[in-house]
């Protein structure tokens, strides 16, 4: 089960439109008997967990390589992007022919290094504590895959040496510019069944999503001001949306600002997403860790739109 990934094709039904009147865009109970998969236009999917339980039997959690696991994010995930990966766990259905991967786990390096010490302050960051940069799982795999997946991911990244992850939910549903539903929001229900901690938001900020409900991120618009690397890639991303390409001697600050209005850009506040917390290894080392932020209730209500 190493090597290239082989993608599974997802099936033709889909149950975008039955999971959208649950979650009425705002609210979701967390006892919902849906579970959330992906579809290979990274929009999501659901399962009923009436349709009969999960067989672990079937399935298995190995390693894989980053180009595997890369090809399957970018197909899958709402994002688009894939981290900074230091461990990579692939879940693949042995029932199939041969092997097919249908879930990935991504354990990564997050972008401040405080994200780790601020939780887990004796861990040594991005060795024994990183952050759980993805998750996600194709639409072929039954109602509850998905704590399993967790577990057999999390017991081989302890096997590795790490002690904590940090997980984010974020509960900002996203829809396109023409009211599609590209991201329902999360509230983090896999953790909550998981037993993590709950160690409330990240700081709000402000938003800026593509009509495609992409976020085009603060450090990307930076790189274009600035003409640092990788400015070409953004402004040609802009330019697939619309844009108008950016003539020589326009400053790229000013360019930048008329044509996000034009491709119909919009900036959205976000309340923060949700902080979880998981502590690896046997029952010992897991109590040795020590949590250095407050703990709280497990939140119930996803952010209005």
């Amino acid at each position: 089960m190493t090597g290239r990934a082989r993608l599974v094709r997802a099936p033709v039904e889909r149950r975008t439109s039955i999971a959208a009147r649950q979650l009425t865009l705002g609210e979701l109970d967390p006892a919902s008997p849906w579970c959330q998969r992906w579809t290979e236009s990274r929009t999501p999917s659901w399962r009923h967990r009436s349709e009969g339980g999960f067989n672990a039997d079937r399935y298995g959690v190995a390693t894989l390589p980053e180009a595997g696991a890369k090809e399957f994010i970018l197909t899958f995930h709402y994002s688009g992007s894939y981290p900074a990966a230091r461990l990579r766990y692939g879940m693949w259905d042995l029932a199939a022919p041969r092997p097919e991967l249908v879930g990935v786990a991504v354990f990564s390096i997050p972008a401040s290094r405080a994200t780790l010490t601020n939780a887990f302050p004796d861990l040594d960051p991005y060795v024994q504590s990183l952050e759980l940069g993805r998750f996600v799982l194709s639409e072929s795999v039954p109602a509850n895959g998905e704590s399993w997946f967790l577990a057999q991911a999390s017991r081989l990244a302890a096997a590795e040496g790490v002690r904590g992850v940090v997980s984010f939910a974020d509960p900002r549903p996203r829809l396109t510019l023409g009211g599609d539903i590209i991201f329902p929001g999360h509230l983090g229900i896999i953790y909550m069944a998981s037993n993590c901690l709950y160690a409330g938001r990240t700081t709000p900020r402000t938003l800026t999503l593509l009509p495609d409900a992409t976020v085009l991120s603060e450090r990307a618009m930076a790189k274009v001001r600035n003409q640092e690397r990788g400015y070409g890639y953004v402004e040609r991303q802009l330019i697939r949306y619309g844009a108008a390409p950016r003539e020589p001697g326009d400053d790229p600050a000013h360019w930048l600002s008329r044509q996000l209005p034009v491709i119909g850009a919009r900036r959205i506040r976000h309340g923060g997403n949700h902080r979880y917390l998981m502590r690896l290894g046997s029952r010992a080392q897991r109590t040795r860790t020590r949590i250095g932020l407050a703990t709280r209730s497990y939140p119930r209500q996803l952010d209005p739109l």
